[in-house]
Parts: C-alpha cells; structure tokens; sequence
C-alpha cells in the first residue's frame, strides 16, 4: 500500500493543481483522469485524453500533463496512441528545436518489433520538424528507414501513411522535385478527410499541386488532380487563374494558355519555367489533335502540328531538326505517343497515344468518333455481304 501512495500522490496532486489552472469546461476531465487512473482503466482513460485533446483550450495544458500524467502509465497505454497524444503535445511548442528535444526520448521506447508502426510515426514527425530547421539530411534518413518498416508490413493505420506521406511530400517541395511532390502530396489526400484539413491548408494543398501538375517534367496526365475535390478551392478567388491554367494546359488549349500566360508574374516559378510550360501546352495539343482524329486517320503532316501547336514548320529548333519535329520527338521519347517518322515527306504516323483526362466536351467528341467508327463497320458489313452474299446465308 505504501509503494502505492508513492506513485497515486503526486499524479493526484498534480491532477488537482491542474484541474484549478483549467477553464470550467475543461476541469471534469481531470477529475475522470483520476477516478481511472486510480481504477486502472487504462483504454477508458486513453478514450478520455483523445476527447481532452480535441477540446477548445486544452493546448497549453497538454505538455505538463504528458509529462506528469502520461509519462507515469505510458507503458500501459497503446503505442500508436502514445505517439498521437506526445505529437498534439509537442505542436504547442513554438521553438522546433524544444519540439524534437521533447520527442526524442519517445523515439527509443516505442522502437521495438511489436510497436513499429508507432516508431515510423514518431521518427516521420520528428523529422517534419527538423523539415522545417532546414535539416534535409535527416529527413531524408527518416523517410529511406521508414519507407523499408513500411513495405514489411501487411497492412497499418492509415495515420501513419497519412504522415509517411505528407512528410515527404513536403521534403520534395523543400527540393523542388515537383514530380515526386505531386505524387506524395496525391497519396497524402488519399488518407485524410478532407473535411479535417483547415480552409488554408486546403488552398494551399491545391495551389501546390497545381504548380507541380504544370513544372513536373514528367507529368502529362493531370487526370487524378483534376478529379479530386480538393481543387474546387481555387475555382474562385486570388487563385481562379491557376485552375483555369491547369485545365487548358490539360486541354492542349494554347489560346487560353496565351491569354492566361499574363499571370505568371503572379508566381515566379512559372515565370522561370516559362519555356518549359510553352513546350507541354505545344506536346498537350499535339496529343488532344491526335484524340480528335479518328483511329484510320493517325498520318499526320508536319503541316498539320505546326497548325494546332502553333509552331513554325520551317523554324529550326535543334541542330537541322525542325521545331515540329523536335515536338514530336520530345513526344515519343516521354512515351506520351508511339509511332515514327518521315523526314523525307514530312508526317508523323501515331499508333498509340497516352491515356487521359477528358472534360465533357472531349468525351463528346469521342462518342461522336465512336459512332463514326461503328458507321463505318456497318457499312463495311454490308459491302461484304453485297459482294459475297453466299457467305452470309444461314
């Protein structure tokens, strides 16, 4: 009994100092804190944290009662929510440094076989905030161990995909790998409620994957961004320019292109891209030309291109290569197309082109393309039954 008062009084002094300190709203809890935490409930008291933490007023509270509360029955308390509790903890801190400081202690004691999936979240949170000391070493080193811990397991909470993936995506924006920053930023959202995420985080979230739809080097399907629900944030407002850019980029729209073009100054990465950007809206409407024609007219004249890119055709780009030609070669070497070649009479034929986002007004002119297409097999059909009409008797 006495080893018992040892550790029950301080926790019940320092629950009842608290409880005085709190806003009325808040002081109940610390009274429930007790009577489970003498009784030994342990998930019961967990259930009753998380609901302290999602209170109004109980930041400032969270650091001393982790510390003198927590600390004292952690071994108890399930990891992943240990992990979740110390994290809203050390968000009240305003230096980064005190941040880490505070959770580094909490690495070592859930990095063990049975509790990996607490120890990536502790390490990738960690690492956010050494993110944002500039420590790109580090962060990178947390990212490689915990990408390993992540493909050995058959399944885990979403909450540490959700962190895996915004820490990264986060890092390659730091590095400006717009590429990776797009994809990492897209499986971030696939784990949150976007009704969790504040107003700013969403604007901020969508004007950042704009940019990386638009600068990614490699990123000529905006399909997954355009769909999601995130981006009607930027549909009205300061940003209405930059959703309007997406979708005629997507489009292969070089009017619009042009005419939105006035923005970049807006963003200086745009204005530093800029001859970047004019050759994907040029490679964007090559490909939107090739959907429009039908699947037996894919032998296109350089004629042609130079017309819907709005390249010169006799303007040499590189080396003796014109600039439609080096277009149509940029094409093929992305895999954004297939096909060949003639120099000599000046055409490129197509057989396969990129899958990708369509808007209402394309996928009419499919359906249109796709009625053409059966037109034509009718009539086929009945020539050969015209011509041939003994292989047609039952």
């Amino acid at each position: 009994m006495a080893e018992k008062m040892e550790i029950d009084v301080p926790v019940t002094e320092f629950l009842a100092q608290e409880r005085k300190k709190a806003p009325k709203h808040l002081q109940e809890y610390y009274m429930i804190f007790e009577d489970l935490y003498e009784r030994k409930l342990w998930h019961q008291l967990t259930t009753r944290l998380e609901e302290f933490v999602s209170q109004p007023e109980s930041g400032s509270f969270l650091v001393p009662l982790y510390q003198n509360f927590v600390s004292d029955w952690a071994k108890k308390m399930n990891k992943l929510k240990l992990v979740s509790f110390a994290l809203s903890a050390a968000a009240q801190f305003q230096d980064f440094k005190e941040a880490i400081d505070f959770l580094s202690p909490l690495i070592e004691k859930v990095n063990t076989p049975e509790t990996q999936d607490a120890y990536v979240l502790a390490i990738m949170e960690v690492a956010s905030f050494r993110l944002l000391l500039n420590d790109l070493e580090s962060t990178k080193e947390a990212m490689d161990s915990s990408e390993k811990i992540l493909e050995g397991f058959d399944s885990v909470e979403t909450i540490i995909h959700a962190s895996f993936y915004r820490v990264s995506a986060q890092y390659f924006k730091a590095k400006a790998d717009f590429v990776q920053y797009y994809k990492n930023a897209l499986l971030f959202l696939a784990c949150v409620n976007l009704d969790d995420l504040s107003e700013v985080e969403k604007v901020e979230r969508a004007y950042d994957l704009s940019l990386a739809a638009l600068l990614g080097e490699t990123i000529y399907n905006f399909g997954e961004l355009l769909m999601h629900p995130i981006l009607s944030v930027l549909k009205e407002g300061e940003h209405e320019w930059l959703y309007k850019l997406l979708f005629a980029v997507n489009a292969g729209d070089i009017g619009k292109f042009e005419a939105l073009s006035a923005q970049f100054s807006k963003q200086p990465l745009l204005e530093s891209y800029a001859a970047f950007l004019r050759q994907k809206i040029c490679l964007m409407s090559l490909i939107e030309s090739i959907f429009k024609r039908s699947a037996d007219n894919r032998r296109i004249p350089f004629a042609d291109i130079s017309t819907e890119t709005k390249l010169p055709i006799d303007e040499v780009s590189n080396g003796n290569i014109s600039k439609v030609e080096h277009l149509v070669m940029k094409g093929l070497s992305l895999n954004l197309i297939r096909g060949s070649i003639d120099q000599v009479e000046q055409y490129v034929h197509i057989t396969w082109v990129q899958s990708r986002y369509m808007d209402l007004n394309q996928i009419d002119g499919m359906k249109l393309r796709l009625n053409e297409w059966s037109q034509n097999v009718d009539k086929m059909a009945n020539l050969m039954q015209n011509l041939t009409p003994e292989l047609f008797i039952q």
